[in-house]
């Protein structure tokens, strides 16, 4: 009722400026030319002064326009700027309605983010992680901040997100490639300027490395043991907490764990798993021996590591039975390095953690697992990451020391289980020049891997996300791109049904809620767009790249 009225009095405001115009016009045109007789019978006369009607000036201008031409031309300048005045005040009321309309807030105030909001942000830079096209151009991130992108499987994440940032990132990355595809794709450029490792325990010919040479030993040795043990203990990042079975396996590792790198000629988890079932001794001959060892001392004075003569003699004085469960226990989550391949490919290192930040080049390095090996080779890339998690976050660097940027690109990385370290870690690896870009199918795989209240998108402050295909995450998207406020005219009609006309209409606006994209639209959103969220902006939809209809990609596709 409120717009309704305000429009009332601006057309009444415009009406009366056009009419009192034209009044002006006449009356004046008329006085110009005396009045006389010629100009036809006034409407009234007041105190001697004709009063002509108003429309009586353009019938003048027609007869007497060529006897009169500039009085004529100066009344129509008059009435022209009366109706040029009432047409300013009706367009100017109409527009403020209209702008009205765009910034009631009452539900919430959600708009789709605009070019300045865009440059605000900092997302047209020339480098950082490719998020998608904004109108012909790149949009990208460069940021401290992590990226996260949920899009389901065959929706162009990898064509789109993964593979252009990799074929323009400059610095170290960490890949996390299930089936290889990033390796044959973008190796060939990378390693143009960067040192490409393939890293893919199943295979023979892969780039090795050992888990146990980043162990380092002094008062650093028995903290990186205990983190070597914690995956292998929980080698599907599953469990919260550990039974008896699995704490006391776990302790019996890291003591066997530190023999080995003592006493042992080779030391690999591989020999770890022989070392505890040799065939040829019993494990209470094993034990002793741990105990016996001189690990620290000299020939003339042995010492026994105190962990390692801690751990043998805790599990002697167990009873058979228990001793027999700990060390089965044990010897299940050494399983995989019985595999000939895999105990060939951590045999040896070819590369080291620190390399990844402090090598003279960069380093890529591509983790690699064929789909059919995921589940059984996952207890060996949740080692990797978790040492290169903690390992890159001990000590923050210097400012007089180079160090490089290193990017983690996890796709998939629900598939790995939950990784406690890196979950709490992300709030803060960016302070060690350290960024992550992750990628998954949905929020709910994310929820199934690490719980309902886990911290992962908490810490993420840059969000891609496709067209779901599930309702919950539809649902949680449209909850995060927020509720606008609109305006809805509701026309009331009232009268006799058959009247001629309706005695009464009356129109009103309501203010109402409503979600920028409702779930249903989320789900429908056309495949060649994107959502991208980023925390102090407001949501952006932008257009999917593909790097194989982009030539400057297209370019840089070498072979691996």
């Amino acid at each position: 009722m409120l717009s309704l009225r305000s429009a009332i009095i601006q057309g009444l405001i415009a009406t009366t400026l056009i009419a009192a115009s034209l009044v002006v016009a006449t009356q004046w045109a008329a006085a110009m030319l005396g009045s006389q007789p010629a100009l036809g019978a006034a409407w009234c006369e007041i105190f001697g002064l004709k009063l002509y009607a108003p429309w009586k000036l353009f019938v003048w201008w027609l007869a007497f326009d060529s006897q009169a031409p500039d009085v004529f031309a100066r009344a129509g300048a008059v009435a022209a700027f009366g109706g040029i005045a009432g047409g300013a005040v009706a367009v100017g009321g109409a527009a403020r309605r209209a702008s009205r309309k765009n910034t009631i807030t009452t539900y919430g105030s959600a708009r789709w983010a605009d070019d300045a909001d865009v440059r605000d942000a900092q997302l047209m830079s020339e480098k950082g992680i490719v998020l998608g096209l904004w109108h012909g151009q790149y949009l990208r991130h460069d940021g401290p901040e992590h990226v996260i992108a949920v899009a389901p499987t065959r929706s162009g994440k990898g064509v789109g997100l993964v593979v252009p940032t990799l074929l323009t990132w400059p610095h170290s990355a960490v890949i996390h490639d299930i089936k290889g595809e990033n390796w044959f794709l973008t190796a060939g450029w990378r390693s143009r300027f960067s040192h490409c490792l393939l890293f893919d325990p199943t295979n023979p010919l892969s780039a090795r490395f050992n888990p146990l040479l980043e162990v380092r030993k002094g008062p650093m040795e028995v903290r990186d043991v205990q983190n070597i043990a914690d995956i292998l203990v929980d080698p599907e990042g599953a469990r919260e907490q550990r039974d008896h079975w699995e704490k006391t396996a776990h302790a019996l590792l890291v003591g066997t764990i530190l023999h080995v790198l003592y006493a042992e000629e080779e030391k690999t988890l591989a020999r770890v798993a022989t070392f505890l079932a040799d065939p040829a001794r019993s494990i209470q001959r094993t034990l002793s021996i741990m105990l016996t060892t001189n690990h620290l001392g000299t020939d003339a004075t042995p010492i026994v590591h105190p962990v390692v003569a801690s751990v043998a003699r805790e599990l002697l004085n167990k009873a058979d039975n228990e001793r027999s469960g700990v060390v089965s226990t044990a010897m299940s989550l050494l399983g995989l390095y019985r595999d000939p391949i895999i105990a060939q490919t951590t045999c040896a290192s070819d590369w080291s953690i620190a390399d990844l930040m402090q090598a003279e080049r960069p380093v890529s390095l591509y983790l690699v697992v064929p789909p059919s090996d995921i589940s059984r080779t996952r207890p060996l890339v949740r080692l990797i990451l978790n040492q290169i998690g903690r390992r890159l976050t001990e000590t923050l660097p210097k400012e007089t020391e180079s160090q490089r940027k290193l990017l983690l690109m996890l796709d998939e990385f629900p598939a790995l289980g939950r990784l406690d370290f890196f979950e709490s870690s992300l709030a803060f690896l960016a302070g060690y020049g350290v960024r992550a870009f992750l990628v998954a199918q949905s929020l709910h795989q994310i929820d199934k891997a690490y719980g309902p209240n886990h911290a992962i998108l908490d810490n993420c402050h840059v969000r891609v996300a496709f067209a779901p295909n599930d309702e919950r995450t539809a649902r949680r998207l449209s909850d995060a791109l927020g509720t606008a406020t609109e305006l809805r005219a509701q026309k009331n009609l009232s009268g006799r049904r058959l009247a001629a006309w309706l005695s009464h209409v009356t129109v009103s606006e309501q203010e109402t809620a409503r979600p920028l994209l409702t779930p249903g639209e989320i789900l429908q959103f056309p495949t060649t767009d994107a959502l991208v969220l980023v925390s102090g902006v407001a949501p952006i939809r932008a257009r999917k790249l593909q790097y194989y209809a982009d030539l400057n990609f297209l370019a840089r596709r070498l072979p691996a």
